[in-house]
């Protein structure tokens, strides 16, 4: 599973950026704006190290701070137009990629792994939601 994973991150070769910036961005075209400390806890990296991520993706163009309209104090982190160019191609090439190697496989590889995709999917949307059994409790 540990192969499989290294190699469907690695996928798209487009915009030589490391994961996590490419996480940031993969969360906020997802999402939508988010807190910056939504985010920092989203992707799990510290408060510090976040602000030189968004700063560094901000110099790039492919991310806005700007006022939380509903709390003036907070900022919250937008992707771009640029930002989210950057996802499509990457989503993109990496779909392109995956289909050249699925192509390859044999048919009864094929039939399993697409009868395999609706719990992958549901792993996905449990991934998202909070753990039960971590709530309430303490380190």
């Amino acid at each position: 599973m540990e192969q499989f994973t290294a190699m469907f991150i690695r996928l798209a070769s487009v915009e030589q950026r490391s994961f996590t910036p490419l996480g940031v961005l993969h969360t906020l075209a997802a999402r939508g704006p988010m807190r910056l400390t939504e985010l920092t806890a989203s992707e799990r990296v510290t408060q510090p190290a976040m602000t030189q991520l968004v700063t560094r993706l901000e110099r790039d163009g492919l991310a806005v701070r700007s006022p939380d309209p509903s709390d003036r104090r907070a900022v919250l982190v937008q992707i771009t137009p640029a930002g989210a160019a950057t996802v499509e191609a990457r989503r993109q090439q990496r779909m392109s990629r995956l289909t050249a190697l699925v192509d390859q496989l044999e048919p009864s590889h094929r039939k399993a792994l697409a009868a395999s995709l609706p719990a992958l999917l549901e792993l996905a949307r449990l991934q998202d939601q909070p753990n039960p059994a971590q709530q309430g409790t303490t380190s």
